[in-house]
Formats: C-alpha cells, sequence, structure tokens
C-alpha cells in the first residue's frame, strides 16, 4: 500500500490525516513546490478542482528570463522597477531575475516543450511583451500555461511521495492560537471535500498557500473561477499581514464576446505587432503613451477605459492580420482557433477586446524563503506580496515569480527539523445545520462583483470607494452569521474568502492618497514623490519571533 493509498483510507474513515508539507493550491507555484520536496518529504497537495484548473494553466504568453546574450540582468531589472512605478523591492527583483535562467532550465529537464527557433542562440523562439526592451519570453506557441501545468502534473501524480487531492476546498488554517497554545503557529488546514461534504483535518508541519489571487472579486475577469482569494483570506484571517492589495492589474485584452467567458488574448499578440484601434480603425495608443502598443499593462488598460468611456463604446480592437496566415498559425494557434468558432477570422479582422481584472500584485507579506507572519506557515505565487511586482506587474514576470520561491520555499523547508506535532481536533459540525436558503450566497456573490467592478476598478474616487467599504460592512454581517450557522459548502467557502479580498482591497486603496500604476484615483491624481507600500496589520498579528 502506497503513502497515497494511506492517505485516501484514512480520509473514508474520517480521520486525521497527517503530512510533512502541505501544499494548498496546484498552480506552477504549488506544484514546483511539491515536486522540489518530494524525493525526501511525504507531500500533501490539494486543489478546489482539478491540477488543470487554475490560472497558471490559463497562461499564454510565456516566462520572463534572460537567456540571450543581447540580454541583460540589469534590463530586466530595469524593466520590472519602470513597470512597478517605484514600488518594487530592488533586492527582491534582483534574486528573482538573476535565478531566472536556472529555473527555466529546470523546467526544460522536466520535460516541458518550449516553442524551439533553430536559428536562435538558445534553439528557443523568444518574444517580446509590454514593458519589455528585449525579448526574453520562453513560450509554448500561445499555450504556454497549459503546456508547463500538464508536464508537472504528470510527473506530480506518478511520485510515490505526492498526494494530489482534487476537489477539497480548504475552510481554514489549524494555528496555535486557534487550539489556545501559546505559539504563533500554523499546524495545517481544515479542508472541505467537495464530493462528500465531508470537512477532513489536514496535519502538516508545514503549510504553504499556493492559491492564486482574487480576480473573481470583479464580474470581468481573465482569471478561472477558482480565483477567489483563498489563500490570502486565511492567511490574514490567521494573523499575516498583507500589503499593496489596492494594485489589481487589469489585463489590457481581454475578448470581448456574448458567448466567450472571459478569454484572454496574449500580451504577445501585441508583442507581435498587435495595435489597437477604434471602431474606425484609427489607432490611439500613440495618443496616450510614445511606447504605444508596448507600453506596461496598466497605461494601456487606462487608455481602452479612456477612449471606451468617452466615445461611449462596448469595446476597442486589436489588429494583427498584417501578419501572415502562417505567423498566426505558428504563434497564436489556440487564439487564432478560439477566435475562429465564434466566428472571428484574426487572419483578416481585428479582435474584439476590453480591459479585464487579471492579477492582484499585493498579498500576504512573505520574505525571500516564503515565510510569513506565521511560523511554518508559507505563501508562494500570486497569494504572496514579495515587493517583485511593485504598484503593476510587468508582463511574464508572474510565473517567473512561482518558480523561484518554489526553490526558495523548497529549500528553507528541507533544511527544518522536524517538530513534534499536537493532536489536532475534528472540524466541529455539532452546533450547525443545513443551509435553509442557499440563494443568499449566490445573490451576495453576484452584488459583491458587480459593485466592485463600478466602483473599485481601473478608475477610483473617494466616494466610490466608500460606497463599496458600506456595502462591504454589510455583506460581512450577512455572511460571517451564516457561516456561524450552517454547514459550509464550497459556494459559501469561496464567497466568504471574497469578501474578504474586496474589504482588503477597499482598505488598501483607502489609504493610498496618490495614483501609482495600477492605482488611479481622480481625488488624487498625482504620483508623491515618496513611494511606500500600503501595508495592512490583522488585529491577532504576532511576530515572527513569538
Amino acid at each position: 500500500m502506497t503513502f497515497s493509498d494511506i492517505v485516501r483510507h484514512l480520509l473514508y474513515l474520517q480521520k486525521p490525516v497527517q503530512f510533512d508539507t502541505l501544499i494548498i493550491g496546484s498552480g506552477l507555484a504549488g506544484l514546483s513546490l511539491a515536486l522540489k520536496l518530494a524525493d525526501r518529504q511525504k507531500v500533501g497537495l490539494i486543489t478546489k478542482k482539478s491540477t488543470l484548473d487554475g490560472a497558471s494553466g490559463q497562461a499564454q504568453g510565456g516566462i520572463a528570463a534572460v537567456l540571450s546574450s543581447e540580454d541583460s540582468f540589469e534590463a530586466h531589472i530595469r524593466d520590472t522597477l519602470i513597470a512597478g512605478a517605484g514600488l518594487c523591492d530592488e533586492a527582491t527583483t534582483r534574486f528573482v531575475v538573476e535565478h531566472g535562467k536556472a529555473a527555466i532550465e529546470w523546467l526544460i529537464a522536466q520535460g516541458v516543450a518550449f516553442t524551439r527557433d533553430e536559428a536562435s542562440e538558445r534553439g528557443y523562439h523568444l518574444t517580446r511583451e509590454g514593458g519589455h526592451s528585449y525579448r526574453r519570453i520562453i513560450h509554448a506557441a500561445d499555450a504556454t500555461g497549459h503546456a508547463v501545468q500538464a508536464t508537472l502534473a504528470a510527473r506530480a501524480a506518478a511520485h510515490p511521495n505526492i498526494t494530489v487531492l482534487e476537489r477539497y476546498n480548504s475552510v481554514d488554517l489549524i494555528t496555535g492560537v486557534k487550539l489556545g497554545l501559546n505559539d504563533n503557529r500554523c499546524y495545517g488546514a481544515y479542508a472541505l471535500d467537495c464530493v462528500t461534504g465531508e470537512v477532513a483535518t489536514l496535519a502538516a508541519r508545514n503549510t504553504v498557500l499556493a492559491t492564486g489571487g482574487a480576480g473573481k472579486v470583479y464580474v470581468y475577469s481573465t482569471n478561472p473561477d477558482t480565483a477567489t482569494g483563498d489563500g490570502i483570506a486565511m492567511g490574514w484571517r490567521a494573523g499575516c499581514r498583507v500589503a499593496n492589495m489596492e494594485f489589481i492589474q487589469f489585463h489590457p485584452t481581454c475578448l470581448y464576446h456574448p458567448h466567450a467567458r472571459s478569454f484572454l488574448i496574449s500580451e504577445a499578440v501585441r508583442g507581435e505587432g498587435g495595435l489597437l484601434k477604434l471602431p474606425d480603425g484609427t489607432r490611439f495608443m500613440p495618443w496616450h503613451d510614445e511606447r504605444a502598443e508596448l507600453a506596461p499593462r496598466d497605461v494601456v488598460a487606462r487608455a481602452i477605459d479612456f477612449e471606451m468611456k468617452k466615445r461611449g463604446l462596448d469595446c476597442v480592437y486589436l489588429d494583427i492580420s498584417h501578419q501572415s496566415e502562417a505567423f498566426l498559425h505558428e504563434h497564436f494557434p489556440n487564439i487564432l482557433a478560439h477566435c475562429h468558432e465564434l466566428g472571428i477570422d484574426i487572419t483578416r479582422e481585428p479582435i474584439p477586446v476590453v480591459p479585464a481584472a487579471h492579477y492582484t500584485c499585493g498579498g500576504l507579506i512573505t520574505d525571500l524563503n516564503g515565510h510569513t507572519d506565521v511560523r511554518h506557515l508559507y505563501a508562494i505565487g500570486e497569494t504572496a506580496y514579495t515587493g517583485l511586482h511593485g504598484a503593476n506587474r510587468l508582463a511574464s514576470n508572474s510565473l517567473l515569480e512561482c518558480l523561484i520561491f518554489a526553490e526558495s520555499a523548497a529549500q528553507d523547508i528541507l533544511t527544518q527539523v522536524p517538530a513534534i506535532m499536537p493532536e489536532l481536533p475534528r472540524w466541529d459540525e455539532s452546533q450547525v445545520t443545513d443551509a435553509d436558503e442557499e440563494v443568499v450566497i449566490s445573490h451576495n456573490w453576484a452584488e459583491l462583483r458587480r459593485f466592485m467592478w463600478d466602483y473599485v476598478g481601473i478608475v477610483r474616487t473617494n466616494k466610490r470607494l466608500q460606497r463599496a467599504a458600506n456595502r462591504i460592512r454589510l455583506l460581512h454581517e450577512e455572511i460571517n452569521e451564516y457561516y456561524a450557522h450552517f454547514r459550509v459548502s464550497s459556494d459559501l467557502l469561496e464567497l466568504r474568502n471574497l469578501v474578504l479580498s474586496a474589504d482588503l482591497i477597499v482598505q488598501s486603496a483607502q489609504l493610498r492618497h496618490e495614483s501609482r500604476g495600477l492605482h488611479y484615483s481622480k481625488d488624487y491624481p498625482t504620483t508623491l514623490s515618496d513611494a511606500s507600500p500600503t501595508i495592512l496589520t490583522p488585529k491577532n498579528y504576532r511576530t515572527l519571533t513569538v
């Protein structure tokens, strides 16, 4: 009987399960960490749906790294700092950039089939995206995320020391504070089996939050339905600080079509010559920035938002039809095919696009090893705030960040001396009943996402933020009462985390009295001379030394 068989048997018997490391989230950060630990540890990896359903698997463009002799670390660092609008941590940025090549080589060694170009220096095709001064984006056509995720997920599924539990939704972290112990430590998590409805007790010497961002807090988002801010919310409730939650990146080009669900049109389309146009065919980006279509995402998203509102447009258009059909088949086969299914021939006509919430630049504060403010609790990937992205993420730095911090967290975890674990209590449902009106959840979900889009979107005002804060307060009260009296469901857990994530976004936005990067306020249109992150501290915060 394998370790995974033992785990599943214990779960069937509704008994606690213990791992050396429990990873919550199966995106690139979580899968990479699991593989890096598994030769020496028993690893549990839980995911709300399947291992391929997260945001990482939907990434199109690629991974930024210095792989050409024409490029340099200094250039990549400079591009990142410029995009970050003065709020990137320079030491973190250098750390990530300088380890980029090794991270790519690790992926290649795992079997990821990046797009080849035998005429290039290293045999791989490198593309360019907005904000980058050189071609440094290694990719697998226009489906890089899927290629990487499919490769790593297959390796994780085959590893005897990795137990992958699909359709398990984390309920909350188990901490010393919650257990009544005098320590600031995480001991694992409770997780809902979305098939049986039972809540499992998952003990772990180390717990890692790799749940992605909170893009589904907005009605229009390129994110999958799983991006509900779970890790950020759980970490906050456990006592972790968060930073820069006001900086929500809106991807400039999401496909606008009534039958398309938040389909992203890759940044690389503009990198390969795509032009943004008004309905009459006029280009407008040169009016907004000298870098035109290759300006950073925040600039392009605001320009599109401005033109749409000024002219009363439902969308603008991205035109790549001047490239040959063969070129489009080679570089953008999935975009071409998906648009074709919807009746859009991108070889002959432009693509209708709108901005949509895409990436959470803030998150749980961590150091270079992924440590949060709670001992033995790590956060990596989009869930974390490392200081890399500042006020605006540079295109294709996100997957790079996942890889770098998966490696550093793995090295840190493997140096620890195993500690004795206390016996953890099972989840207590003795004081709750089945929900009487689940329609409350769907109504609250819809209300939250709509007012966040209207009041806390690409352009903000004090009045809009206060309106959002008032509504969030009411939703908080209603949802907390619901959570206290009824059995948990996946929808309830996600809504609870989304409302808290929205609250953190609004609080952060209200504290920033300037316009910088992704946060643009009509009441504070100028940028202050001093740049500093927005840090929120929970009431139960305790330092790492406790």
